[in-house]
């Protein structure tokens, strides 16, 4: 028999109050594409990171090509040739993108020939990256780009993904399944790790699911549907999303003429933005991450008040130059991409952390109602379902699906009558994930205007009214979901939908 690239047996890890790992064994063969599932807090992520020598095990043992190993840091991993892109990102904001992949590189590799490396190979799988970029102007959709080549550049014997798709087109989705094959074919091991059923389906050839940190089965993912994989995973198939016709109202969120130089030299300037999004309905906007998204959240969210005045309107009043607090005085509520730092304060308790965006908890003079502010918190704890050691968890110590529930119910149970959502589900399970999306129905239902950006098409075609697509900076028209196809969208997210336009005109005319 073939030696296993890697085997473990037994591998138990605990923290306070919590098995993260209990007695998990894993075996992957060279050149296999070995799938791990799991909802959110199910151990994964702790698993990958005993591989990878960021986390030593309680009890254990890690055999790497028939040796038993002790990964005492990534340095080590990274020496026997196991390379790993997490998805919480492990990357120096004040350096550039060269200067954080030489850190994990060969020293005697010179920054120059790393720029370069960097810039072949990103050209190689379409993840285009500006080396010289420093990578706190980067959005979170391109810092993961910068770890997925980082890990490429090490030519891994062992390649560990945490959703690495999330980033990318349908078309550059299938390049990346393309080069991941080739390199399982030369014999190249991958662990894979997303919750994207159908990725796992048509990519892996082995699959390990795990629930509460233990693992409940192993299966070829190409034998099994979605829903026998949603029940393997969350012991149940995920609920139908209750999608009802639209019976839009007024309009709640009025752009028109924002064109905005980036504040951020390496950023995106917006070009002529002009979109409305009624009550009653979801309009979604798609497009890879760093076409203009970030700057466009900044200017609707008030974080940026720089927009033109009368350039953004809600509920029929210029907003283009008011503060957060005063849009959400209007009744606009904003959950940003990056969960901690922006959607959360990492040390602050969950119920603290309402106080971010709430005020109903506030009595006179100022005074906290500690009491009303941890029954909120407990309420969203529960109603969301979201794997947390109570209100006065730590927001940085829950799972990075868990708090994702809990800042997106958070802004839900606020009762917007706008709510303005970034990736609204990105590393959240299948049934976290329909939790969420039924929710926002729900709320369009109710009467809310959405605007929902995501890099995930496949939500924004279940929860979208009306779809447009964002490309260097400029919005595409929009268009009802029925006209919508996969193909049209994946082609406008590279700025063609002028040339389809004319196309359609000049058919049009010529037939006539």
């Amino acid at each position: 028999m073939t030696t296993p690239r890697l085997q473990l047996t037994g591998i138990t890890k605990r923290y306070p109050g919590v098995v993260a790992n209990s007695e998990v064994s894993l075996t992957v063969a060279p050149g296999e594409i070995h799938a791990v599932l799991g909802e959110n807090g199910a151990g994964k992520s702790t698993l990958m990171k005993v591989i990878y020598g960021s986390i030593k095990p309680d009890e254990g043992t890690v055999t790497f090509n028939g040796r038993p190993v002790q990964v005492r840091n990534p340095q080590e991993a990274r020496a026997l040739g196991i390379s790993m892109v997490f998805q919480h990102f492990s990357l120096f904001d004040t350096l550039s993108v060269a200067e954080n992949v030489w850190l994990g590189l060969d020293k005697s590799l010179s920054l120059p020939e790393v720029s370069a490396s960097i810039t072949a190979k990103a050209a190689e799988y379409g993840l285009d990256i500006d080396p010289a970029r420093p990578v706190h102007t980067l959005s979170v959709g391109e810092m993961q780009r910068v770890e997925i080549i980082r890990s490429l550049l090490t030519n891994p014997q062992l390649l560990i993904l945490d959703e690495p798709t999330s980033v990318l087109t349908p078309q550059a989705v299938e390049k990346l399944f393309v080069v991941l094959n080739k390199l399982a074919h030369e014999g190249c091991s991958i662990l894979y790790i997303s919750h994207k059923l159908h990725e796992i389906r048509e990519l892996c050839t082995a699959c390990t699911v795990l629930r509460g940190g233990k693992v409940t089965g192993v299966c070829d993912p190409r034998q099994e549907s979605n829903a026998s994989l949603s029940r393997l995973m969350i012991g149940a198939e995920p609920p139908a999303l209750d999608v009802r016709a639209l019976h839009a109202g007024a309009n709640v969120l009025e752009v028109s003429g924002l064109s905005l130089q980036s504040a951020d030299p390496f950023g995106t300037h917006l070009s002529d933005i002009a979109l409305t999004v009624r009550a009653g309905e979801v309009v979604g906007i798609a497009g890879v991450s760093g076409n203009g998204q970030s700057e466009l959240m900044v200017c609707l969210s008030g974080e940026d008040t720089r927009a033109p005045a009368g350039s953004i309107r809600v509920a029929g009043q210029d907003a283009a130059r008011l503060s957060p607090g005063r849009r959400r005085a209007l009744g606009l509520h904003f959950v940003p991409e990056e969960r901690l730092g922006r959607g959360a304060v990492p040390t602050l308790s969950l119920a603290h952390n309402l106080l971010l965006t709430r005020r109903d908890a506030v009595g006179k003079g100022g005074w906290l109602r500690l009491g009303a502010l941890r029954a909120q918190a407990a309420d969203i704890i529960q109603r969301y379902n979201v794997k947390a050691n109570g209100p006065d968890a730590a927001a940085k110590s829950l799972s990075g699906g868990n708090l994702q529930k809990f800042i997106v119910g958070r802004e839900i149970e606020a009762k917007p009558k706008l709510l303005i959502v970034s990736q609204p589900t990105w590393g959240v399970d299948v049934g976290a994930a329909a939790q969420i999306r039924g929710e926002i129905l729900a709320l369009r239902d109710a009467g809310c205007a959405v605007l929902v950006v995501s890099e995930e098409l496949d939500e924004l075609f279940e929860i979208s009214d009306r779809l447009h697509v964002i490309a260097k900076g400029r919005l595409s028209p929009s268009l009802d979901r029925a006209d919508a196809t996969i193909e049209r969208i994946g082609e406008w997210m590279s700025g063609l939908w002028d040339d389809q336009q004319n196309n359609n005109r000049e058919t049009a005319h010529a037939a006539a």
